[in-house]
């Protein structure tokens, strides 16, 4: 299936920060893109999001990792460490000269702000709101057609593309559609608060806590506020009444600053949701001309703070198959090659470094504390090594960072 002389078409299904990197990326090789997005404007909810070196230099490729920058504060990989309740020290911070050889800095900045560097980074009209997607028709000649329905007026609408993105997130339809018979994300059995304090805390380092059954971890933002998250083993679907009110009464008496960043968060900007992940990988990331990415592909767990990086980095490497190859379905079977295998590989990371810090129990407890205590510091950092310190393909025009 070979792209015609003319400007070749994408469809994006989903404005996530997936979806809109893929339309960033598509625009930069050449491709017409249009995003249809079901919500009725585009308003990315979430506190803050921390980005490892391999999404960063990603975001370069497509242009937008300067802004991106001027946006973030930065800080070492994991912060000071890992510390218990007590503010005891449970694993040291990683070595300073490993981490500037693998390049493996983090970026923070609160979400909201990630979403609007790629929403600016798109030409005007690109996305549609209100555009809810019925059906995806695989073309014999190749290609698709997208049917939608106009929000504004409740008409029924097609589009025509020539790849079609489905960035529709961990509950995507498009996913269904294609593979019926695939497995759906399941529960991991753990929950995430998140939060933006209102306090100035210039020199946050930034860390994590573990205590039993339960992880703090807080990062630094630009303008000095504090971003933090807090996992909790729970039941699929538990809510409370308050949010705020609950994690001051898990975390409120753990060692400082924990107590103050929560109680210099507003209540009402206590997010709070389940974590889902693939717990059986998916066939394949792509069907006739239509390629799955992010959430819809690979939902991860929280634990290695990944999941947006690796829609960062599909996005990437989709826009320079495509424009390396010119044969469509030689393009998303390179994609496809290129993707499995590693986010793969994180998904079954993410799982396991959640399974070890969220034990329960005393004796749980103490197992891990004593796993860790005897794992030597540079295990750890090969690890991470082996998720930061990669590098995307170059897409055309683009001088890597």
């Amino acid at each position: 299936m070979s792209r015609a002389q003319e400007q070749p078409r994408a469809v994006v299904v989903g404005a996530g920060i997936g979806g809109l990197s893929t339309a960033v990326g598509l625009v930069r090789i050449g491709w017409r893109v249009t995003v249809l997005e079901r919500a009725p404007e585009l308003r990315e909810a979430g506190a803050g999001i921390s980005l490892l070196a391999n999404a960063l230099r990603s975001l370069d490729q497509l242009g937008v990792g300067e802004v991106v920058r001027s946006r973030s504060a930065t800080m070492m990989p994991g912060g000071e460490g890992v510390r218990i309740p007590s503010g005891r020290r449970l694993m040291k911070p990683a070595d300073p000269e490993f981490v500037r050889d693998h390049g493996l800095s983090v970026t923070v900045l609160p979400r909201p702000e990630l979403h609007r560097a790629l929403r600016e980074a798109l030409p005007p009209g690109c996305v549609r709101t209100g555009a809810e997607v019925t059906g995806i028709a695989q073309l014999p000649e190749g290609g698709a057609v997208l049917s939608y329905r106009d929000a504004d007026s409740a008409a029924e609408r097609t589009v025509r593309a020539d790849v079609v993105v489905a960035a529709d997130g961990k509950n995507s339809r498009s996913r269904r559609s294609l593979f019926p018979d695939a497995p759906e994300p399941v529960y991991s059995g753990h929950s995430v608060w998140r939060g933006i304090a209102e306090v100035s805390r210039a020199e946050e380092p930034g860390g994590t806590t573990w205590g039993n059954g339960l992880e703090f971890g807080r990062m630094p933002l630009v303008d000095g506020r504090g971003y933090w998250y807090a996992v909790t083993n729970a039941e699929a679907g538990t809510r409370r009444g308050d949010d705020h009110a609950e994690v001051l009464r898990r975390f409120g008496s753990w060692h400082a600053p924990i107590p103050e960043l929560l109680r210099a968060t507003p209540p009402e900007a206590v997010l709070y949701h389940d974590v889902f992940e693939f717990a059986e990988p998916l066939p394949s990331y792509v069907a006739s001309s239509t390629a799955l990415l992010g959430d819809a592909a690979h939902a991860m767990t929280t634990d290695l703070g990944q999941g947006a990086c690796q829609a960062i980095e599909d996005a990437v490497v989709l826009c320079a198959a495509l424009a390396v190859e010119k044969d469509v379905s030689a393009a998303l079977a390179s994609y496809d090659e290129q993707r499995r295998p590693r986010t793969r590989m994180i998904i079954e990371a993410s799982r396991r470094i959640g399974r070890l810090k969220l034990r329960e129990g005393k004796l749980g407890v103490l197992v891990r504390n004593a796993i860790m205590a005897a794992t030597p510091p540079r295990a750890g950092e090969r690890a991470m090594a082996r998720i930061g310190d990669w590098y995307p393909p170059t897409l055309p025009g683009r001088v890597p960072a």
